[in-house]
């Protein structure tokens, strides 16, 4: 099934980020514009979608996801997250958006490399102001869920690249984040690696989380109900799979 821009997927589920009119232009020292990154995006992410977000380079994909993750600001339009008007907060309101709606997922994994797995997985927790001892046992029930229970005391020099992605999902997920955004989840692992990972977001997609994939790869996107394709910073397809 092919639909539009303002597609709202039809699931019956909450809203859980909805853009209306996105913009971000980026300027040359002298204030003229060097490229309209995003220009004019309309796009709503319903409870519980599992999204591929795909275009060539320069197609905006990096720069929405910066967006969607509150990396980064719009120049113009309304983005709200999780019922919260976001497009307008300053640093400090959108540091603690990050802290407590959204759960990240790098190419590169981003561990702390002083921390074990379980310290790795707390790191969220600790900004949030959260007790140590309810810090270590959430910690520990999200490695325990992505299958590293027996490495939950090892550094990320001990651990294999799909055992550092496996660990950077567990903290993604031990805020419980109104959506985890990935951002080419499997481009540093090969083929067989990669796919014991897509299996693992696809588990925890299965328990009800919105996921927000960046990728490249087809073979990503076929595993996704909804894909959004960008050309030019404006949404050239929004199919979901039926």
């Amino acid at each position: 099934m092919e639909a539009g821009q303002n597609n709202s997927s039809g699931n019956g589920h909450a809203l859980v980020a909805g853009l209306r009119g996105i913009r971000k232009t980026y300027y040359k020292p002298d204030g003229s514009v060097l490229v309209d990154a995003l220009d004019g995006v309309d796009l709503q992410i319903h409870a519980g979608e599992y999204i591929a977000v795909m275009g060539a380079s320069g197609s905006g994909k990096s720069t929405l996801m910066n967006i969607l993750g509150c990396l980064d600001r719009a120049t113009a339009g309304t983005y709200l997250l999780d019922g919260r008007d976001v497009s307008t907060m300053d640093d400090d309101d959108l540091s603690r958006v990050r802290r407590e709606k959204i759960g990240f997922v790098f190419q590169a994994f981003n561990l702390i490399s002083e921390l074990n797995s379980i310290e790795n997985v707390e790191v969220p927790l600790f900004y949030q102001g959260v007790p140590r001892d309810e810090r270590q046992q959430r910690a520990m029930r999200c490695v325990e869920q992505v299958g590293l229970a027996d490495r939950a005391s090892h550094r990320p020099k001990e651990l294999s690249g799909g055992e550092q992605q496996r660990v950077a999902i567990a903290r993604a997920l031990v805020n419980d984040p109104a959506v985890i955004l990935a951002d080419e989840p499997t481009g540093n692992l090969d083929s067989k690696t990669g796919s014991a990972i897509l299996d693992l977001l696809t588990n925890v997609h299965e328990k009800g989380i919105t996921i927000i994939v960046v990728t490249h790869d087809d073979r990503i996107a076929d595993r996704c109900e909804r894909v959004v394709r960008l050309a030019d910073g404006l949404i050239e397809s929004d199919t979901i799979r039926c």
